[in-house]
């Protein structure tokens, strides 16, 4: 393990924070992976422990090392909420293979809810970044805008990259104070193939809670998608 410190917090999205760390000198990782995060004498603890995966948010070309996390009612939330500019923590990693996919005659297409958003922003970022090939479509599930982390960003990524598609969906947008023109209610089948008429070419990228992510392998399995173009990275207790 290697000991960093907090540079800044913010909030991305309603109970949805991100932290950024001093990236160790010889830190080096591919957009898509998580590291272990551990707590040094966190003022309380529970038997969930002091530890927990975060995805990576932040690119290689970035300065920090960066998580997002919706802030949970667990001892390692709270503190981690509360935690000031300068404390030190310990990370281990990166780890994972999350990664898009080195072959850009396919398209990739993710198909995320919610802060299963956090590897893929750092994938957005880098392919933007180093101008890839690759044409990317992201289907982005929240409950209302207030709620999706870093939409503001994606927006702008899909301005920024030509090859990247945005299709930000909201399943409770009757419940939220903001206007809202995109699509609605939860990502189908009907929905993918508006954008993607031939599910057979794509590789498919899902991240978010487990019943997300299973309703979404079962959707891809009925379309007849074979399941070595199927990636996966689920999101407990977020």
């Amino acid at each position: 393990m290697t000991e960093t410190k907090l540079i800044k917090k913010e909030e991305v999205a309603e109970n949805t924070m991100a932290f950024y760390f001093a990236k160790p000198a010889s830190f080096e990782f591919v957009p898509g992976q998580h590291i272990t995060l551990t707590l040094i004498n966190p003022p309380e603890t529970d038997d969930e422990g002091n530890s927990r995966y975060f995805s990576i948010i932040t690119a290689p070309h970035e300065e920090h090392l960066g998580i997002a996390t919706r802030i949970r009612d667990t001892a390692l939330k709270r503190s981690l909420k509360n935690l000031p500019a300068g404390s030190r923590v310990k990370i281990d990693g990166p780890y994972g293979q999350f990664n898009l996919q080195k072959n850009s005659g396919r398209p990739a297409v993710f198909l995320i809810g919610g802060i299963g958003i956090t590897p893929v922003f750092s994938i957005l970022k880098h392919a933007a970044k180093e101008k890839l090939p690759h044409k990317i479509f992201l289907f982005y599930s929240n409950r209302r805008p207030e709620d999706a982390p870093f939409l503001r960003e994606l927006q702008n990524l899909e301005k920024e990259n030509p090859n990247f598609k945005l299709i930000a969906t909201m399943t409770q947008v009757e419940r939220s104070p903001k206007t809202w023109s995109g699509e609605t209610g939860y990502v189908t089948k009907e929905m993918i193939r508006k954008y993607i008429p031939d599910l057979n070419s794509p590789i498919f990228y899902m991240s978010g809670p487990p019943q997300m992510v299973k309703a979404m392998r079962e959707l891809l399995e009925k379309g007849g998608v074979d399941e070595t173009r199927m990636k996966f990275e689920e999101f407990a207790g977020y």
